[in-house]
């Protein structure tokens, strides 16, 4: 009875679910084919595919290119037949490879001998004339390219390429093979591919090479190719793909034959499950097309180029007794498909993973029963997710959806690991998704409200696209107070009582707008929070409300940012008669107490603690040291881009522990050399300063007075005073170099 009442009391969301579950159902037993889901099918495959593939060379396998470089060096596509023969004595004698696979077609004769204007002049102009007759018929071998190549193939594993058509002109150039099958041999009605062209090799080429097999491309309607032909119908003979040749060929021309599934027949056709080639097998769709086992991106097999092939520049144990295929990819022989692992592969690099497939067992395979695993995990997951999601609260919902999704992808890639079997997975998936967005969305109004909350809070304070995110994800935001690796930052405006004075309310009011506005701006766009306004000073900090792995970068970029709009802002203010403005800056990075605190009556998102401490004192000194931007130790630890001046080693009122305290220059590669070394120099002159070497400090103060901009000097000024006055009265025998600063 509760069970029945839960129902009745969530029967909207219950029936809705229903209708999502009835949907996937449809589509998984092909009644109501959706193409979206399919789309989504094709790209989890890929995921799947890219996640899982084994990213390792196959030695195997060797690819001769006919890559830029050859081209280069032996001129352009096609080359003559001789070089081609060339090529493959070369391979075969030289190197002793054990198999050679062409992708690519010889279906004309190569006349680029004059064989043919030189026959004709022998039957006609030159017919009785003996010497040419005799000097023609003892070059002819040597001008017969066609016959040359041809012969570089007898009694040799050489396995030729060409292509069938299947749409278009049914042209028939060439000689196709023996098939590798007949249809008195294939004893069901399988639903292969169908042919009603070809471009083929050359008969007297065909007639010398051991085989052949066709590199037809098999893609997706979305272009991808995902898998390729083992056969191929033409006038019911089936010929066997590029790839099933070559491996065959290695495997001593293994024998193949089918096999079929035992649930019988499927729209009208056998179910085949496999091609059997001695002891390897190499699972196949009901169109006899097998997956492309991917085992990487492009150069997941050693490359060799055909030019150094033919100057005998590769190292003999990359070829010997290895698979080799002839190939291309040079951008403009075109020879490039859209693959799941890269956007332009190789064509003959695809081969290469067929033919490494099918020699490691590791094809994957689409078995028949896999609509049945797909309808179970539809039924059982959905009607789970429709029971319960409707009486959970949204964190245990979620935390139930998140099991569901996890049970369904490891039983998925536990199939396709341990199994090599290909599930699907997008219907499943899809209609967790969607079951588990239908539940939530009845919260929708509680949640809206709770954003509305959150702006209200942050709005003013926080960069919009902060508040966004928050609104998002607002489970994230801890209220209550949390301590943090955080930076913060103070700003004042120097001698800002003298200003003020000058104006009256309404124009001080003006000024502060002008000034707070772009400040603000610029903190906001550096992903900042803005804690308060004291004034005419600013306090703002970084890594919360949201976290933010560059609080510190974000920090200075915005400090430095504002620092250079100083200069716009006096040249409106100058424009009014209002004087000009200078800022002081500090930044610290350390551990700090953030969250909502305050009163009963008055609350406010601010940091607290130490860390907040020390940047408000160091912004103090940036008066003292006649700077704009003091940031310290723990700021410049993570923000190893800049380059920094060190200005010194203080400790501040309050605190024991000195820090060290830096000016940031500038980005390294905007620096000249001069101004590196220069720095450098300052650096050293601390040192000295620091070890008590007080005259090789003042020769150094004078050397950098005399290379240091105006806003530098200061500083060296404030060093020169300190050292005269240690001169006259040393510090302490254990002096550590720190100097204290007693006033805030």
């Amino acid at each position: 009875m509760r069970f029945i009442s839960i129902i009745k009391q969530h029967r909207v969301s219950f029936v809705l679910s229903l209708l999502i579950i009835a949907l996937m159902l449809l589509h998984a037993s092909n009644n109501v084919p959706l193409k979206f889901v399919q789309k989504l099918e094709n790209f989890s495959y890929d995921v799947r595919l890219r996640a899982m593939m084994p990213n390792t060379i196959d030695s195997r396998i060797v690819i001769v290119d006919v890559d830029e470089k050859s081209l280069l060096e032996q001129g352009r596509w096609p080359w003559g037949r001789d070089k081609v023969a060339l090529l493959v004595n070369q391979l075969f004698t030289t190197y002793e490879i054990n198999t050679l696979g062409f992708d690519v077609v010889f279906a004309e004769k190569d006349e680029s001998a004059g064989l043919k204007n030189l026959e004709w002049l022998q039957q006609h102009d030159l017919k009785n004339d003996a010497r040419f007759n005799t000097a023609l018929n003892n070059i002819k071998p040597q001008l017969d390219y066609d016959g040359r190549l041809a012969n570089s193939f007898k009694n040799r594993k050489v396995v030729l390429g060409y292509y069938f058509q299947t749409s278009g002109d049914n042209q028939h150039v060439g000689q196709l093979p023996a098939a590798a099958l007949s249809a008195d041999m294939v004893e069901q009605n399988i639903n292969f591919t169908e042919a009603s062209g070809f471009g083929a090799n050359l008969a007297l080429l065909q007639n010398s090479a051991l085989d052949a097999g066709h590199f037809n491309p098999n893609p997706d309607e979305d272009g991808i190719t995902r898998k390729v032909s083992m056969l191929i119908n033409y006038k019911d003979q089936y010929y066997q793909s590029l790839s099933l040749a070559v491996a065959r060929a290695y495997l001593q021309n293994a024998p193949m034959r089918f096999h079929f599934a035992t649930n019988g027949v499927g729209n009208g056709y056998s179910v085949i499950e496999y091609l059997q080639l001695a002891d390897k097998r190499v699972p196949v769709d009901d169109e006899v097309a097998a997956l492309i086992p991917y085992r990487g991106v492009q150069n997941s097999f050693q490359y060799v180029s055909a030019t150094d092939v033919l100057h005998n520049k590769v190292r003999p144990e990359v070829l010997k007794n290895k698979i080799v295929l002839i190939g291309t990819t040079a951008a403009g022989l075109l020879d490039l498909r859209a693959t799941p692992v890269q956007g332009n592969y190789p064509g003959v690099e695809i081969h290469a993973n067929i033919i490494s497939g099918i020699l490691d067992n590791s094809i994957k395979q689409r078995p028949d029963y896999s609509y049945i695993v797909e309808v179970l995990m539809l039924l059982i997951v959905g009607l789970l997710l429709a029971l319960f999601l409707p009486v959970l609260n949204p964190i245990k919902a979620t935390l139930l959806t998140m099991v569901a999704l996890i049970v369904v992808l490891a039983i998925n890639f536990a199939s396709w690991q341990y199994g090599n079997l290909v599930l699907p997975i997008a219907s499943s998936l899809l209609m967790i998704g969607l079951i588990y967005l239908l539940n939530m969305s009845y919260g929708f109004f509680v949640e809206s409200r709770g954003k509305r909350q959150l702006t209200g809070l942050f709005g003013q304070y926080v960069p919009p696209e902060l508040v966004v995110e928050m609104a998002k994800n607002p489970e994230k935001i801890d209220m209550t107070g949390e301590a943090r690796e955080m930076t913060v930052l103070f700003s004042d405006i120097r001698g800002f009582t003298q200003i003020s004075e000058g104006l009256d309310p309404k124009q001080l009011t003006q000024m502060m707008n002008e000034f707070l506005t772009p400040m603000t701006k610029i903190i906001h766009e550096h992903r900042g929070t803005i804690d308060k306004y004291m004034g005419d000073a600013i306090m703002a900090f970084w890594g919360a409300p949201l976290k933010d792995e560059n609080h510190a970068q974000n920090a200075l970029n915005a400090a430095m940012q504002m620092k250079a709009k100083i200069a716009n802002i006096n040249v409106k203010f100058a424009k009014k008669g209002w004087s000009g403005i200078k800022m002081g800056f500090g930044l610290n990075t350390g551990s700090m107490v953030v969250g909502n605190m305050g009163s009963s009556f008055r609350m406010a998102y601010t940091v607290m603690g130490d860390s907040v401490n020390l940047g408000s004192r160091i912004e103090g000194l940036t008066k003292y040291y006649g700077v704009d931007i003091i940031v310290s130790e723990f700021v410049k630890a993570q923000t190893p881009n800049m380059l920094y001046r060190e200005l010194d080693w203080v400790r501040v009122k309050g605190k024991d522990k000195p820090v060290a305290i830096f000016e940031p220059i500038g980005a390294a590669e905007s620096l000249t050399k001069e101004g590196i070394e220069a720095l450098n120099f300052h650096h050293e002159m601390l040192q000295n300063y620091r070890s008590s070497h007080w005259d090789l400090a003042e020769k150094q103060l004078t050397s950098l007075e005399e290379m240091a901009q105006q806003d530098a000097k200061p500083l060296l000024l404030l060093y020169r005073q300190r050292i005269a006055q240690f001169k006259k009265a040393p510090p302490v025998n254990n002096w550590d170099g720190v100097f204290n600063h007693e006033s805030k």
